[in-house]
C-alpha cells in the first residue's frame, strides 16, 4: 500500500469517510442544481436582457484584450521556437566542426595529407606518380571516417587554396574556387568552419541520383598544421544539407502554415521550405523533376498575396527583400505579430535572428490567418450572438434538460462510489491528477486488488487511448516481475478502471531516501529482476521510456523476500507497430537517455538500459547521476556530462567489475551499452558482489522492516535543502508529449 500512497498522494482515507464525503457532494450539487432550476424557471427572461448590456458594453473591450493578450503569447511562442531552432543550429554546427578537427588531429589522415602539401621538387613524372600515390592513400585513410560520420566526400587544399586531392578528381588542380573562398580564407587563418550551404562547383549526385552541378551542399573544414603548429591546409569534409541541416529546421513546423528556415546574406533560402509544390504553381521555383526551394528561393516581397491570385509586374531579382529578411541581414533580430508580407506575398507574423558566428539568418513564420484564427472566430461569435439571444428560450430549456441530466450522474457518482463492476471498493489508498485507487476485493475470488479508475470529470480520448494502451502492453508480459493485470473494464456510467495485484511492498525511491543507499549484492539481485522484465518486453518490440525507481516495487511476495515488480507502462513505445505520433520527449527527466532528449525517434531497447544505469547509480550511492538548477541544464547534462564514477559516493566498496557494468549502461552513445538486458544482466552476474546477498539476508532486513515501516513518513529524515531529495521534487515529473 505504501507503493500506492507515494504514486497517487498521501490523501487517502477510509471507505466510510469518502462515502460522507461523496454524500456531502452529492447533496450539495444537488440543491444548486434544483436552485438553478426554480431561478431559470421563474425569471428565465432576465437572462437574454443581462447578455444583450454585457455583450454591448463590454464587447470592444474584450475583443481589444483578447488581442493584446494574443500577440503577447504569440510573440513568446515565436521568440522561444526561435531560440530552440537556433540553438539546435548551433549544437549541430558545433559537432560538425568538432568531426572535422578531430579527423585533422588523427595522425594517420595527418601523415596521409602532409605529401600532398610538400612543394613539387624533382622529376614531375615521379613527382605526380607520388601525388597520386598519396591521394589513393589519403581515399583509403579517410573513407571509414567519411562513411560513420555520414560525409558526402571530402577535399584537401593548400594555403594558394589548390585543390590538392579531393573525392571529386575533377576538383583535383583547380584553385581559387569562387565557392570555397569565403570559409577557405578563415580555415587558412586558424579556424575551424561550417560553410552555409551553397551550390557545387562539380557535378555530384542530387537527392534523386542525377549528376549535375548546383546541387546544394556544404562543408565542414579544419586547418592542418605541421609539427611547428602552422597551418599548412585544410581538410574540408562535404556535408549533405538536406538530411540533418534542413530535417532540424523542419522540426520548428507549427500548425498548417508555420515554417522555420534559413538564409544567406544575399536573402537566399539555405534550407527547404514547406511550400515546395505551391511554390512552383506560383512560379517561384521552376516546374523541373525534383526542384526544391533550397537555394532557389529569393526572399523578396512580391507586394502582394500571390496565393490569392496577385501577379507582380517586375522581375523577382528587383524586388525588395520582405522586411524580415532585410532586417535579419543587416544584422538585427526582430519580432513582429502585427504583420508583413513574406517571399510568397501572404501576411505573416514571425520572428528572426542573424547569427554571425554562421553567417547565416535564420527565421520562423506562421500566416496570419492562422496565427489570428481564434480572434477571427471570436469576431464572429459577437457578430452572431445579438442574433443568438432570441434562442434563449431554447436555450434555457436545453439548460433544463442538461440539469435533470447532471443530477442523473450526481446519483449514478453515489452508487459508484459502493461498487465498480464485480469489484467491492474497501479504501481509497491514493489519488492524482487524472484518477483514483482503492484497495477492493472481487465479488466472487474475495483476493485484495488494486483498482485504478479514471475520473469520469477529466476522461478525454487521449487519456483514454493511454489508459487503455498501458493495460493491453502490460497484459501481454508474463514476467513475474511484471506487474499483473487481473481485470479491464467500463461501468455502465462510463468509468474505465482496471484491477491490478495489490502490492504491499515499498519501492525503490522510498527505500533510498528512507533506508540509505543499499548493499552491491542487493543492488544487484534487484537489477537482474528488472533485466528480466524488460528483456521480455523488449523481444516484443516494447520499450518501456520510464524506468525509474519510483517505478520498481520491492515486495516480500508468495513467502520470498526483495521480489521485484516493474509498474507503469503508461508511456511504453511499440516498435514493431507502424502508427505514427511518437515525437515529442516522453520519459522522467532524472533517468533520461540522450537519444530520448535528441531523437526520441530513435529510442529502442538501450535507452531503457540507460535508465536502468540511471537506477543502479541511485541505489548505490543515494545520489543521482546528474543534478542541476533547471530541466534544460538536467537534459544538456545527460546529453554532454559523464557520470561521476559510483565509487565515489558509494558507501560500500564497488568492485571494478560492478561499477564497468554500471558506467557502461550511462554510456553517451547507445552502441557502447549493453545491447540487452540480458547482456545487462551476465555483466552483473559476474561481478563479485552477485551472491553477497543472499535469500536469508533479505529475508533477515524484511522482519527488522515490519509493514507499518514501510509506510510513507516513517523511518526516513527530512530532506535538507540541496539534497537528492530536493533534486527529485524538482525533477522527478514524467514528460508525456507523444503526438502533442
Amino acid at each position: 500500500m505504501a507503493f500506492w500512497r507515494k504514486f497517487w498522494g498521501n490523501s487517502a482515507s477510509g471507505s466510510a469517510q469518502q462515502g460522507r464525503r461523496l454524500t456531502w457532494a452529492g447533496r450539495s450539487v444537488e440543491r444548486s442544481l434544483s436552485q438553478t432550476k426554480r431561478f431559470l424557471r421563474r425569471q428565465f427572461w432576465v437572462w437574454p436582457l443581462l447578455a444583450i448590456v454585457v455583450l454591448a458594453v463590454v464587447g470592444v473591450g474584450v475583443q481589444g484584450a483578447i488581442e493584446s493578450t494574443m500577440k503577447q503569447s504569440l510573440r513568446s511562442q515565436l521568440t522561444t521556437l526561435l531560440t530552440v531552432e537556433t540553438n539546435m543550429l548551433k549544437k549541430w554546427f558545433h559537432t560538425q566542426r568538432q568531426l572535422a578537427e578531430a579527423a585533422v588531429s588523427d595522425r594517420e589522415i595527418r601523415q596521409a595529407i602532409y605529401p600532398l602539401l610538400k612543394p613539387p621538387a624533382g622529376d614531375p613524372q615521379q613527382e605526380a606518380a607520388a601525388l597520386e600515390q598519396a591521394r589513393k592513400q589519403l581515399d583509403q585513410v579517410l573513407a571509414p571516417e567519411l562513411t560513420a560520420a555520414g560525409m558526402a566526400g571530402y577535399f584537401v587544399a593548400d594555403r594558394q587554396m589548390r585543390i590538392v586531392a579531393s573525392s571529386y578528381p575533377m576538383l583535383v588542380g583547380q584553385q581559387n574556387v569562387p565557392q570555397y573562398e569565403s570559409f577557405l580564407e578563415r580555415v587558412l587563418h586558424g579556424q575551424s568552419v561550417v560553410s552555409v550551404p551553397f551550390p557545387s562547383a562539380v557535378m555530384m549526385k542530387d537527392a534523386a541520383g542525377h549528376l549535375r552541378t548546383g546541387v546544394p551542399t556544404m562543408y565542414a573544414c579544419a586547418p592542418v598544421r605541421d609539427a611547428d603548429f602552422r597551418v599548412v591546409g585544410v581538410l574540408a569534409l562535404q556535408l549533405r544539407p538536406e538530411k540533418e541541416f534542413t530535417e532540424i529546421l523542419q522540426l520548428g513546423r507549427i500548425g498548417s502554415s508555420g515554417e522555420t528556415y534559413a538564409f544567406n546574406r544575399q536573402g537566399v533560402m539555405v534550407s527547404n521550405s514547406r511550400f515546395d509544390r505551391d511554390l512552383i504553381l506560383l512560379g517561384i521555383l521552376p516546374d523541373q523533376p525534383h526542384v526544391q526551394s533550397i537555394l532557389n528561393v529569393q526572399l523578396r516581397d512580391p507586394g502582394g498575396d500571390m496565393t490569392q491570385g496577385y501577379r507582380p509586374r517586375q522581375r523577382r531579382a528587383k524586388m525588395p527583400l520582405t522586411r524580415m529578411a532585410a532586417s535579419a541581414v543587416a544584422g538585427e533580430s526582430g519580432v513582429d505579430v502585427e504583420g508583413y508580407r513574406d517571399y510568397r506575398g501572404v501576411p505573416v507574423v514571425g520572428a528572426w535572428t542573424w547569427l554571425p558566428e554562421l553567417d547565416l539568418g535564420v527565421a520562423t513564420e506562421i500566416d496570419v490567418a492562422e496565427a489570428f484564427r481564434p480572434l477571427t472566430i471570436l469576431k464572429r461569435v459577437f457578430y452572431f450572438l445579438y442574433t443568438l439571444l432570441v434562442l434563449s428560450a431554447a436555450g434555457l430549456f436545453v439548460a433544463g434538460v442538461i440539469v435533470s441530466r447532471l443530477q442523473r450522474k450526481a446519483a449514478q457518482a453515489a452508487i459508484q462510489a459502493q461498487r465498480l463492476g464485480q469489484y467491492t471498493l474497501e479504501e481509497k489508498i491514493g489519488q492524482g491528477a487524472m484518477g483514483v485507487v482503492y484497495r477492493a476485493r472481487h465479488a466472487l475470488l474475495r483476493r485484495p486488488t488494486a483498482v485504478k479508475m479514471l475520473d469520469p470529470e477529466k476522461m478525454n480520448d487521449e487519456a483514454i487511448q493511454r489508459f487503455e494502451r498501458e493495460v493491453q502492453i502490460t497484459c501481454q508480459l508474463n514476467h513475474p516481475a511484471t506487474v499483473v493485470i487481473y481485470d479491464y473494464g467500463r461501468t455502465p456510467e462510463g468509468v474505465f478502471y482496471y484491477a491490478m495485484e495489490y502490492l504491499d511492498g515499498i519501492d525503490l525511491q522510498k527505500l533510498v531516501e528512507q533506508y540509505g543507499p543499499q548493499p552491491p549484492g542487493r543492488v544487484i539481485r534487484v537489477l537482474l529482476q528488472v533485466c528480466g522484465s524488460l528483456y521480455e518486453a523488449h523481444t516484443q518490440g516494447l520499450v518501456h521510456r520510464d524506468i525509474k525507481p519510483a517505478n520498481i516495487m520491492l515486495n516480500r511476495r508468495g513467502g520470498e523476500p526483495d521480489v521485484v515488480k516493474v509498474l507503469d507502462f503508461g508511456l511504453v513505445k511499440d516498435l514493431t507497430s507502424r502508427r505514427g505520433g511518437e515525437q515529442g520527449l516522453a520519459g522522467t527527466p532524472l533517468y533520461m537517455s540522450p537519444e530520448a532528449i535528441q531523437s526520441p525517434l530513435a529510442v529502442d531497447a538501450r535507452s531503457d538500459i540507460y535508465s536502468v544505469g540511471a537506477v543502479a547509480y541511485f541505489l548505490l550511492t543515494g545520489c543521482l547521476v546528474f543534478d542541476a538548477a533547471d530541466l534544460s541544464q538536467l537534459l544538456e547534462m545527460h546529453v554532454e556530462r559523464m557520470p561521476e564514477p559510483p565509487a565515489k559516493y558509494a558507501k560500500s566498496e564497488l568492485s571494478p567489475e560492478f561499477e564497468y557494468a554500471v558506467l557502461a549502461c550511462l554510456e553517451k552513445s547507445p552502441a557502447r551499452r549493453p545491447q540487452t538486458a540480458r547482456e545487462l544482466a551476465k555483466l552483473l552476474k559476474k561481478c563479485p558482489e552477485a551472491d553477497a546477498w543472499s535469500t536469508e539476508d533479505a529475508e533477515a532486513w524484511w522482519s527488522r522492516h515490519q509493514r507499518g515501516d514501510l509506510r510513507p513518513g516513517t523511518g526516513g529524515a527530512p530532506a535538507e535543502a540541496g539534497s537528492p531529495t530536493e533534486a527529485i521534487s524538482r525533477f522527478d515529473q514524467t514528460l508525456a508529449t507523444d503526438g502533442k
